[in-house]
């Protein structure tokens, strides 16, 4: 099967071999393959491995494990979450493990959470073998989950409808191409509040340098402050995660830590986080010149 290799010796031994990279990358023992699975979208595989628990991989490439979700999930849900000064109207789109609805539902301010994932399998088959990811978010009276286009919901939505928009996509290839254009980040910017904010992963820039020049260049177009911030996600080889960024209203870099420290008392998420906390948050933003070159200029 593609993406499977055995070690040589005397017992064999099944080892998955990410496919991200043609001439670099990782690779898992596997304990056992769960599920593999050809939906109408994508291939999607479910295994546990002996280092990093269960693993979700699409088309060949790691999404997320279970040792260290922690980390991306965090920052991806939390970060925008506590810069908004009143989130509660929040669009999600793609994250069908489950994971970011469960920490966007933390926050108190929340009143409703809309997520949009285009692939149902994934929904299904990670309440079935990731149960840990979503927990009990799936049945919050809060969240509407809804397996459909994300493009065509942005497209159709009304004007402000929405305080932070969440993008948790594949690479911009395949499935998760149309996530990357000027149309989908247009519309983002309509049916965005006053201090809207919209943030989605732009890959690793070790690797990946044109994946963040390219969507921040797009979002430039949209968005009076476009910036990014870092996550050091293990399985994500490479090097740092950036996470990118636009925002209306007040610049990003304007929240203060007291501000931030304020919030996070208030909503008692902190003491539940193993990453994220308001000094991270805070010196997330500060970036290395050979990624920050990567973003539009002021």
């Amino acid at each position: 099967m593609k993406g499977w290799a055995v070690s040589s010796g005397i017992s064999s031994e099944a080892w998955f071999n990410e496919a991200l990279y043609p001439d670099w990358g990782q690779r898992f023992k596997v304990v056992k393959e769960l599920v593999h699975k050809r939906s109408p979208f994508q291939d999607i595989r479910i295994f546990e491995s002996s280092s990093h628990g269960r693993v979700l991989v699409l088309d060949g490439i790691i999404q997320i494990t279970e040792r260290d979700e922690f980390i991306y999930q965090e920052m991806l849900a939390h970060v925008p979450l506590f810069m908004h000064p009143h989130p509660k109207r929040v669009l999600i789109i793609g994250a069908g493990d489950g994971g970011v609805l469960r920490r966007v539902l933390q926050h108190k301010t929340v009143e409703k959470a809309v997520m949009v994932e285009i692939d149902g399998d994934v929904i299904e088959l990670s309440k079935q073998h990731l149960p840990m990811f979503g927990k009990d978010a799936w049945d919050d009276p809060r969240a509407d989950v809804i397996v459909g286009d994300g493009i065509d919901y942005v497209k159709k939505a009304d004007d402000g409808a929405f305080d932070v928009i969440i993008v948790d996509s594949t690479d911009p290839i395949g499935v998760g191409d149309v996530l990357f254009t000027d149309d989908f980040y247009k519309n983002c910017a309509r049916i965005l509040s006053d201090e809207g904010i919209i943030v989605n992963q732009c890959g690793v820039p070790f690797q990946q340098a044109d994946e963040l020049r390219e969507t921040t260049a797009r979002r430039a177009k949209f968005f009076p402050h476009v910036t990014a911030y870092l996550a050091a996600v293990p399985t994500y080889v490479g090097g740092f995660m950036t996470l990118g960024m636009a925002k209306k209203g007040t610049a990003p870099h304007k929240l203060e830590l007291a501000t931030l420290q304020k919030r996070a008392q208030e909503s008692e998420i902190a003491e539940s986080c193993q990453y994220w906390t308001p000094e991270v948050h805070i010196a997330s933003f500060s970036l290395p010149p050979y990624i920050a070159q990567n973003l539009p200029r002021s």
